[in-house]
């Protein structure tokens, strides 16, 4: 994929960025990037958020580097909860675009405790159009194009250095069938029925003509979910952390302030 745009730390076996003070008075926010993304998507946020004095941390998902049978998103939320561990972080906000977004709601409904807070967008879950097998069989380039534009509203974020990446990856088997692998374990480990017991503050970030995870489902997250909003981006599809991250970013500050300003009263009051 791309050349990572930070550097990157490490602890244990984990790969990770982090920006941002370490005396926050905010729990540190942790970026979740999708199946397949990787941290290049999360430049303008780190720099938004870590610039406004909020800890940020990015792992690399290794989505990869498991073994074919434990390959799928419950082995990824296994990751993320040893990642947690791993840097000894009591409290977290959880941001999570697609699968990353899937795991953040895994790790929520498996770790309440551990979760302040959560921005979901275009997140797994409920349902999603997925790229189906065809999409790991083919290598003609413009079929793998025109999958590759589904992604965005504007299809000149499908750049020929991505499709350079996903031919890359259709053409390597280990690689192809893990992806496959966990694009099926998504459509098998829907959290639908259990949104109920996620009461923490979620923010909700959709791209309007998102057809991989369509406005609806972002709807039905939003009225499944006891304390989340949702906001829409216009001529937005799947991943607005790339396509608008001016408006990504505002709308994530904009809540993280609200929550900042909570935990004040709270303290205020508790005195």
């Amino acid at each position: 994929m791309h050349e990572t745009p930070f550097p990157i730390h490490e602890t244990g076996s984990f790969r990770y960025n982090v920006e941002g003070p370490a005396d926050s008075p905010m729990p540190p926010v942790v970026l979740l990037h999708g199946m397949l993304g990787d941290l290049s998507n999360w430049v303008d946020t780190v720099e938004a958020l870590s610039g406004n004095g909020y800890r940020v941390l990015a792992p690399i998902l290794p989505v990869y580097d498991f073994p074919l049978s434990e390959t799928g998103v419950p082995r990824l939320t296994r990751h993320v909860h040893d990642f947690v561990e791993a840097l000894d972080l009591d409290s977290v906000i959880l941001v999570g675009n697609s699968l990353g977004g899937h795991v953040a709601l895994l790790y929520a409904l498996d770790h309440r405790e551990n979760v302040h807070a959560m921005v979901l967008s275009g997140s797994s879950g409920i349902y999603e159009t997925t790229m189906g097998s065809s999409f790991f069989r083919r290598q003609d380039r413009e079929f793998i194009r025109e999958r590759t534009e589904m992604t965005f509203y504007d299809p000149a974020h499908a750049t020929e250095e991505l499709v350079d990446d996903m031919l890359e990856i259709v053409n390597d088997r280990p690689r192809a069938f893990r992806l496959l692998k966990i694009a099926r374990s998504a459509d098998e480990e829907t959290v639908t029925e259990r949104l109920s017991q996620l009461d923490m503050p979620s923010l909700l970030v959709w791209g309007r003509n998102d057809i991989v995870t369509p406005p609806e489902v972002g709807e039905e997250f939003r009225d499944r979910m006891p304390n989340a909003r949702l906001e829409f981006i216009d001529e937005c599809g799947h991943a607005p952390m790339i396509e608008h991250p001016d408006t990504f970013n505002a709308l994530t500050l904009e809540f993280l302030e609200e929550l900042a300003e909570e935990a004040q009263l709270t303290s205020s009051s508790g005195r």
